[in-house]
Protein backbone atom coordinates (compact mmCIF):
# COMPACT_ATOMS: atom_id res chain seq x y z
CA UNK A 1 0.00 0.00 0.00
CA UNK A 2 1.39 3.40 -0.94
CA UNK A 3 1.66 6.34 1.42
CA UNK A 4 -0.50 9.41 0.96
CA UNK A 5 0.43 13.01 1.67
CA UNK A 6 -2.18 15.72 2.16
CA UNK A 7 -2.00 19.43 1.28
CA UNK A 8 -4.81 21.90 2.03
CA UNK A 9 -4.59 25.04 -0.10
CA UNK A 10 -8.19 26.22 0.29
CA UNK A 11 -8.57 29.97 0.48
CA UNK A 12 -4.98 30.81 -0.43
CA UNK A 13 -4.51 33.60 -2.98
CA UNK A 14 -2.87 32.79 -6.32
CA UNK A 15 -0.19 31.76 -7.00
CA UNK A 16 0.30 30.19 -3.57
CA UNK A 17 -1.92 27.11 -4.12
CA UNK A 18 -0.01 26.20 -7.29
CA UNK A 19 3.36 26.85 -5.63
CA UNK A 20 2.52 24.66 -2.63
CA UNK A 21 1.22 21.83 -4.80
CA UNK A 22 4.28 21.89 -7.08
CA UNK A 23 6.62 21.99 -4.06
CA UNK A 24 4.86 18.97 -2.54
CA UNK A 25 5.21 17.12 -5.86
CA UNK A 26 8.94 17.88 -6.04
CA UNK A 27 9.43 15.95 -2.80
CA UNK A 28 6.87 13.20 -3.47
CA UNK A 29 8.61 9.82 -3.65
CA UNK A 30 7.72 7.44 -6.45
CA UNK A 31 4.76 5.32 -5.38
CA UNK A 32 3.25 7.89 -3.01
CA UNK A 33 0.04 9.82 -3.64
CA UNK A 34 -0.64 13.50 -3.03
CA UNK A 35 -4.16 14.49 -2.00
CA UNK A 36 -4.99 18.18 -2.36
CA UNK A 37 -7.97 20.06 -0.93
CA UNK A 38 -8.57 23.19 -3.02
CA UNK A 39 -11.36 25.76 -3.35
CA UNK A 40 -11.56 25.69 -7.18
CA UNK A 41 -10.47 23.53 -10.08
CA UNK A 42 -6.84 24.36 -10.89
CA UNK A 43 -7.09 24.18 -14.68
CA UNK A 44 -3.51 25.42 -15.36
CA UNK A 45 -2.18 22.71 -13.04
CA UNK A 46 -3.68 19.91 -15.13
CA UNK A 47 -1.42 20.70 -18.11
CA UNK A 48 1.65 20.87 -15.89
CA UNK A 49 0.82 17.53 -14.29
CA UNK A 50 0.35 15.81 -17.66
CA UNK A 51 3.59 17.28 -18.99
CA UNK A 52 5.54 16.22 -15.88
CA UNK A 53 4.25 12.63 -15.84
CA UNK A 54 1.53 12.73 -13.19
CA UNK A 55 -2.01 11.38 -13.26
CA UNK A 56 -4.70 13.42 -11.55
CA UNK A 57 -8.25 12.60 -10.51
CA UNK A 58 -10.54 15.42 -9.40
CA UNK A 59 -13.60 14.99 -7.20
CA UNK A 60 -16.10 17.68 -6.24
CA UNK A 61 -16.93 17.78 -2.55
CA UNK A 62 -20.30 18.60 -1.01
CA UNK A 63 -19.00 21.95 0.29
CA UNK A 64 -18.14 23.19 -3.23
CA UNK A 65 -14.41 22.55 -2.93
CA UNK A 66 -12.40 19.92 -4.78
CA UNK A 67 -10.11 17.07 -3.88
CA UNK A 68 -7.31 16.15 -6.24
CA UNK A 69 -5.53 12.83 -6.09
CA UNK A 70 -2.16 13.04 -7.84
CA UNK A 71 0.35 10.27 -8.48
CA UNK A 72 3.30 9.49 -10.75
CA UNK A 73 2.25 7.69 -13.93
CA UNK A 74 5.49 5.74 -14.33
Amino acid sequence: MSATRFVDVCGLAPPEPMERILEALRTLPQGETLRVHIHRQPYPLYDILAREGYACATAARDDGTFELTIRHTG
